[in-house]
């Protein structure tokens, strides 16, 4: 007995046809500033990783893994994630989403702020299992293990400041183990990351941030521009003590004499 012909769809869907976003709230108000604090204090990094440009970040940002209906139901969206190799805009657009059958290169690492004890973040229900059982969907732990192959996953439990990161091999996440600072190394890219207590954005708590191999913390354009006013004070305070002139520290400095009298 001939089977009905199974219809194919003539075009894959691609980012400007997929739903970029599915109407829930971000889950806490630690989750944006987290975001940013990430991306911009690991920029000279990627920057010096990719001199091409060839890179994005996703920040709460859609990753399409499979054809669905609804599309959202094949759809997961890490709160960070980092993907080398690509361009940073496609056919000159920003992306309105990640979808990996189009651009293949899934991230290298992901990253999810989890605003409960974690456990929806370690969900390793199978696609088997969750078609099973109506309304279900497959867990983010599997998706990223057994789809997407991402090689570093990591969880931060904002409330705990708990942090678990996983390392891809042989087909399964291997739990790391932190090192002597408590850090995780994400070899690829020559940093760790960790939990770092401060202020940031008028929130003083638990941060995730990340460090440079010899346990350096990466700082932020604003913290950079902090540490350089800082040491230029200290530097003018420096060689008035030593007798010099507000003239000859200017020129030693290569500043203008109206910004060396406004430190002095």
């Amino acid at each position: 007995m001939l089977q009905p012909a199974v219809e194919f769809p003539t075009k894959l869907p691609d980012h400007t046809d997929l739903p970029e976003k599915d109407g829930t709230f971000v889950k806490n108000f630690q989750e944006h500033p987290q975001s940013i604090i990430l991306t911009d204090s690991i920029g000279a990094v990627l920057q010096k990783r990719h001199p091409d440009g060839q890179y994005t970040i996703g920040q709460d940002s859609g990753i399409y893994w499979r054809i669905t209906d609804p599309p959202e139901r094949g759809c997961e969206a890490p709160d960070w994630f980092y993907v080398p190799n690509v361009p940073p805009l496609l056919n000159g657009r920003y992306r309105r989403s990640y979808v990996l059958w189009q651009e293949h290169i899934p991230p290298l690492v992901a990253i999810e702020l989890a605003s409960g004890d974690g456990s929806e973040e370690r969900d390793a229900t199978p696609l088997a299992v969750a078609n099973g059982t109506e309304g279900s969907r497959p867990g983010k732990f599997w998706v990223y293990e057994q789809v997407m192959r991402i090689p570093y996953y990591g969880i931060f439990v904002a409330g705990t400041g708990t942090l678990d990161v996983y390392r891809w091999q042989d087909g399964a996440y291997v739990a790391m183990a932190p090192d002597d600072r408590g850090h995780f190394a994400i070899a690829p890219l020559g940093v760790e990351l960790g939990v770092w207590q401060g202020l940031y954005q008028n929130q003083d708590q638990l941060w995730l941030r990340w460090w440079d191999s010899d346990g350096n913390l990466l700082l932020t354009g604003t913290e950079r521009a902090e540490k350089a006013e800082r040491s230029q004070r200290e530097a003018v305070s420096r060689l008035l003590e030593m007798g010099l002139s507000r003239e000859q520290i200017a020129k030693a400095l290569g500043l203008s004499l109206a910004e060396v009298e406004a430190i002095a």
